[in-house]
């Protein structure tokens, strides 16, 4: 199956809150190598399976609509006659299929975004300089350093457990971490009001919380996501992109008095979503599951083996599919909050509009299939039978 680069329908469209500050430094193409000039034309197709053997160009010094790191990841799928082209072709060329997510109003939103995240990083100062940086060793707890070290799926069977399918959970962040990281969005909010600056929130449906990438975290957290979710989403969430995630919203929820109560039954805006819980003292707050779905099964029944509820404890982590229909009950005492993590794929998204099969992941969609699998053997089964009447 192969994936047309210049046209197609929309589809989804990541929040404004998603976009990526570009950052400096990297290398471009190699100079003095000779290279055919090569057409870019629009119609050219991406390839389905990527070229594992393919290094891609580093777009860190580009001034881009998209984090540079989707363009390093999406350049594996490209063409064969584009691998060796020009940088600046490239990037003309996947920057067409970008752009389909993200049309000329949302980009307008999202370069007033930037301008708004710039304001926040001028005139903020972090409390606890050491959390902007990633450290393995004091971030972590050490068996999901060495797990992550390994790097191997039996390391990773060796700290997750699956309570219920499509829901894996292990102990990651140190107490430590946990700590420093609720000092500082204290510290950040503590700013806020001081200086009557209006943030956004995280989601429409979080009314407190704040967005870690807007106040300068978004280097830590592409570490994280590049470094220590994408190698276990490789291993349990490969049919949805778990292999490619390129992107990420970051951010913290708070629930408890005079925070949110509760949070509504939904799905997230991710390929993979990361949900750790930081503190702190707090009764109620589990985390329900019912199922995942595809857009097209998103408000269908839930089945008995789909339901799952999960306590939420300091410092271990739920890693599920963002499709994983889950919502969140009251906070009956006490204050909690959670670092969230959505994690995405553009390579997957690209790819998701011309599938019509999510069987490998959507609930709904296997159900149906088994169905169809067993209707067809039924009637094959009757055909025989009455052959073989017929012939008697």
């Amino acid at each position: 199956m192969s994936l047309q680069g210049g046209s197609g329908d929309r589809g989804e469209v990541a929040s404004p809150t998603t976009g990526n500050a570009v950052s400096a430094g990297g290398n471009g193409v190699m100079s003095g190598e000779s290279i055919r000039p090569v057409t870019v034309l629009s119609s050219q197709r991406l390839r389905l399976n990527p070229n594992k053997e393919h290094k891609p160009d580093n777009y860190e010094d580009l001034q881009l609509d998209f984090s540079p790191s989707i363009f390093s990841s999406l350049e594996k799928y490209l063409p064969p006659n584009l691998l060796g082209v020009p940088r600046e072709d490239k990037v003309k060329f996947m920057r067409e299929i970008l752009l389909k997510y993200l049309p000329q109003g949302e980009r307008n939103r999202a370069q007033k975004h930037r301008e708004y995240r710039q304001k926040i990083i001028s005139n903020y100062q972090p409390l606890h300089r050491e959390l902007y940086t990633i450290n393995p060793s004091t971030f972590f707890v050490p068996d999901f350093l060495q797990a992550i070290t390994d790097n191997s799926e039996e390391s990773f069977k060796s700290i997750v457990t699956e309570p219920s399918p499509g829901v894996f959970t292990f102990n990651m962040l140190q107490p430590r971490f946990c700590e420093l990281l609720l000092s500082e969005v204290e510290n950040f909010e503590k700013w806020v009001n001081e200086a009557k600056f209006r943030i956004m929130r995280p989601n429409t449906m979080n009314k407190y919380g704040a967005v870690l990438d807007d106040f300068g975290l978004e280097t830590m957290l592409d570490k994280l996501m590049e470094g220590f979710i994408r190698p276990i989403s490789k291993v349990y969430f490969p049919e949805v992109g778990g292999s490619t995630l390129d992107s990420h919203h970051g951010f913290v929820v708070e629930y408890g008095k005079d925070r949110d109560v509760e949070l509504g039954f939904h799905v997230d805006d991710s390929e993979v979503t990361l949900n750790v819980c930081l503190g702190k003292q707090f009764s109620g707050g589990e985390l329900y599951f019912r199922g995942t779905r595809c857009d097209k099964h998103v408000n269908t029944a839930t089945h008995k083996e789909e339901s799952f509820d999960y306590v939420h404890e300091p410092g271990k982590a739920v890693l599920h599919r963002g499709r994983h229909r889950h919502g969140a009950r009251a906070t009956t005492s006490g204050h909690r909050i959670n670092l969230l993590l959505w994690c995405r794929s553009s390579v997957f998204r690209e790819m998701k509009k011309y599938q019509k099969d999510f069987s490998s992941w959507c609930g709904e969609c296997f159900r149906e299939k088994t169905e169809r699998q067993r209707s067809s053997i039924a009637a094959t089964k009757l055909e025989l039978l009455g052959r073989g009447e017929a012939t008697t």
